[in-house]
């Protein structure tokens, strides 16, 4: 997975790297984590630097009493309503994100993956499907689509062309595609129907946000612990100022909707 490293951001700019096979992933993560942790300065006299941050998942959102067809039907709709103004993430953005966590609640409860963590990727990738004036239409799709930059080495990975251009429109090099910027060769393994619609793709929320889920559960089975949550995100970008990035923003997000949607205090009873 990937993303376009030469549009702008609120965040820092970092490296791109898209389309890695989950076990060479898996082992780039533990030896970057084996340098960060702390404890292994090879001078007692220099300080170990510190761990980067971590964001543990946010409450679940209820589950709608009425859900339609697709994981973005499973969130409440109040909850969604009341979650998006708190926030500022779209409401058909954040009912992907929701309704991806729901989902994967039951289909792989081990991993843990909370909604606060795909919207943190969704905001650092493509401000949830806003990037470049594009946006999240009512049913899902991202119009106009978006699209990286080609990844030909210069300031990014080199990935040749893995699609005939036929997801990136791109014959000679992959580009990262759609609102979680998944490369072609990553969305071909990972490809997925999320709104049961019958049709697969990359640049509709819901598709491309369980797409993502499925991928972060498989490159760490456990999402709620620190470093098994740093090994899923270094495995969609191997960066560790993404993974500040998206750890700052997670962070952000669940402390806000907690605070929105905590019981208000019973009033004391008169004396």
């Amino acid at each position: 997975m990937a993303h376009d490293s030469s549009r702008p951001r609120r965040w820092p700019d970092w490296a791109l790297i898209g389309g890695i096979a989950a076990g060479v992933a898996a082992l780039a993560v533990v030896l970057i984590l084996a340098v960060v942790r702390p404890g292994t300065s090879g001078s007692d006299s220099e300080p170990a630097e510190q761990a980067p941050p971590y964001a543990a998942p946010a409450s679940l959102p209820p589950r709608s009493p009425t859900p339609g067809p697709g994981a973005a039907q499973g969130a409440d709709a109040a909850w969604l309503a009341e979650a998006a103004d708190a926030t500022g993430i779209p409401e058909r953005a954040l009912a992907a994100y929701a309704g991806a966590s729901l989902f994967k609640a039951v289909d792989r409860p081990e991993c843990g993956l909370g909604w606060n963590t795909l919207a943190a990727i969704g905001l650092v990738e493509s401000d949830h499907g806003r990037h470049g004036g594009s946006r999240v239409t009512a049913d899902g799709t991202v119009e106009p689509p978006i699209f990286g930059i080609a990844l030909d080495g210069t300031s990014s990975a080199h990935i040749p062309d893995s699609d005939d251009g036929e997801i990136d429109g791109d014959p000679d090099f992959d580009r990262a595609v759609g609102p979680m910027q998944l490369v072609p060769q990553t969305w071909a393994g990972w490809h997925v129907d999320g709104n049961g619609d019958a049709v697969e793709d990359p640049h509709h929320i819901d598709d491309a946000v369980l797409a993502a889920s499925n991928y972060l559960c498989r490159a760490s089975p456990d999402m709620v612990d620190e470093e098994g949550w740093r090994t899923g995100i270094l495995a969609y970008n191997n960066s560790l100022d993404y993974v500040r990035s998206v750890a700052d923003a997670a962070n952000r997000y669940a402390t806000i909707v907690d605070s929105v949607m905590a019981p208000k205090a019973s009033p004391s009873a008169a004396p």
